[in-house]
Formats: C-alpha cells, structure tokens, sequence
C-alpha cells in the first residue's frame, strides 16, 4: 500500500484531491493540518498540527517511507525549511509543490509560459496580497534546493483561477448568489481583459497524474485550461448552466471601482496562461468551462 502525505489538504482543492483517493485501497492517506476543518473520511488519518510546529510534528508523524508528499499551504520559505527540518528525505519518494501562477512577474509577453520571468520583489499596488506571489516564488526556489540536496524529485504546480466544488473564494459562487437572490449582475463596459481557469477537478486529476511519474519529475507546470474568458463570455456560459437569461447593467470600470463592486475577476488586464505543458507530458484534457461550471452550480444548489 502506497502512504501518501498530505499537508494542508481540508480546504478546497486539497479536499477534493484526497476525497478523490480515499476510495482507492492502493493509498493510505496520511493529512497534516490544524483540524478546522475536519475531514472525517474513511481511509484516511488525520493528524491535528501546525505545519510549523516541529516538536508537534516530530512527535505526531509515522516513521514512513512515503510514495508521495503534497504539500498544498506553504506560503512562505520558512514553511519549507521547517517542514524538511523534520521529514526524513530518504522516505521521500516524491514531493509534489501546490504553488500559483501569481508567482511571475507582469509581462505583455501572453500567454505566459512556465519559462517566463518571475516575481523579483513584492507588490505593493496589491494591497493585502503584496507578498503573496514574491513569497511563493521564494518558497518555490527553497523547495527546489531542498529537494535538490536531498536527492528527492520534485514537481510544482501552477495553477490558475480554480474553480469548482468547496470553493472558498468568491469567485463564481459571487454570481451564483447574485443570481439565487435574483439581483442584478453588473459587468464592465470593456470586455477586452480575458482570463482562463482550471477547474478544482482537474487540478487534483493532474496532482493524482503526476505523483511517482518520472515524467514530471524536477519540473514545472501551469494549469490552466485554454478557454479564453471576459466578462460577456461568463454570462453567456451562466445563462446556459441556469437556463435563464440573467439580469445585468453595464459599467464603466471607473463607475465599477468607485461603487467598489467586487468583481472578481480582472477588469483592466489579461489574464492568461499556457497549461500546454502538462497536457503534453500527462496526455491530459482539460474539461471545457461550461461542464465544470454546471457540474459547479449543480453542487452549489445542493448546498443551499
């Protein structure tokens, strides 16, 4: 039986990955987290701790030589350092890295490719998330030194926006409640800025693809399907899914800004990035936005 080590893992993309193995008597899923989120799956045992608590760790995690670490909540260089301080990296198989494409540094350059340069230093102009895309970059570059000296083969990945089922993020479920309380959906008068998604089901298809694969071994990806998307283009898609023509009004970006209407999607800027590599080395196919959008506004209406 292959372990598998996950950290973080009770949110979102994490939740649906390990859900999606959980079944699979060829894995014993080991998690690593602060257990708000309890996840209560057969199969899989949780272990509550801070992944920066290294006494905690040392005395909570089984001596075991794991087929596959995925580490999906390390944000900085230091949740790198402190959680190889306590692995043993000869039980280390495989170390899958779960980063963002906000880690490059803006470029007209488009689509952008896993080559492209990256950030050099925080940015200020985004507020509350000025360090996000600097200290991924730096955690990153940590991760592959670490790897490195410790002979053990890494992949990271890169994802997009995701979309998808346990979304905590007001993306699309922003619309959807729009359109559940029957309210208008406001969208920019320019709809030039195009972006590009992946949905949640596919980013842990990908992660479930390349671990013990050799192919993506000391490698980078993106993961972005190649659905070019603005503003018109997601409300026709959400009319489809709904079956209903949606009522919306037209803004200027500037009337958007200063009404601070939280869009949540770029409104002055492409977005977009090339996740052709993976598909080439994993001979993967993303599934097409309007399937993953139904099969997202189908759980959502459950969920109500």
């Amino acid at each position: 039986m292959k372990k598998l080590l996950i950290i973080g893992g009770s949110y979102f993309l994490g939740r649906v990955f390990i859900e999606s193995l959980a079944q699979n008597n060829d894995y014993r899923i080991y998690v690593v987290n602060r257990g708000n989120r309890p996840l209560n799956m057969e199969g899989v045992v949780e272990i509550k701790c801070d992944r920066n608590d290294i006494a905690g760790l040392k005395a909570l995690l089984p001596k075991e030589s794991w087929h596959g670490v995925i580490d999906f909540c390390a944000y900085t260089p230091q949740d790198i350092i402190n959680l190889f301080s306590v692995l043993p990296s000869k039980n280390i198989k495989h170390y899958i890295f779960i980063s963002t494409v906000s880690v490059y540094a803006p470029t007209k350059g488009l689509p952008i490719k896993e080559g492209a340069p990256t950030l050099t230093s925080r940015q200020p102009e985004l507020g509350p998330a000025a360090d996000y895309g600097f200290q991924k970059i730096l955690a990153e570059k940590t991760m592959a030194m670490q790897c490195k000296h410790n002979l053990i083969p890494f992949t990271c990945l890169r994802p997009g926006i995701i979309y998808g089922k346990y979304n905590y993020a007001p993306r699309e479920s922003y619309f959807f409640d729009l359109i559940r309380k029957g309210q208008l959906v406001v969208i920019p008068d320019n709809d030039l800025p195009l972006f590009q998604f992946v949905s949640v089901w596919d980013a842990a298809r990908i992660i479930a693809l390349c671990m013990g694969n050799p192919d993506t071994y000391n490698k980078t990806f993106n993961l972005s399907a190649p659905e070019l998307v603005s503003y018109g283009r997601l409300i026709e898609i959400l009319e489809v899914i709904t079956g209903r023509p949606l009522p919306k009004k037209i803004m200027s970006v500037a009337e958007i800004d200063k009404k601070r209407i939280p869009l949540p999607f770029p409104l002055d800027n492409h977005l977009i990035y090339s996740g052709d590599l993976i598909q080439q080395v994993l001979n993967f196919t993303y599934m097409s936005l309007i399937d993953g959008m139904q099969r997202t506004y189908d759980w959502y209406c459950k969920e109500l």
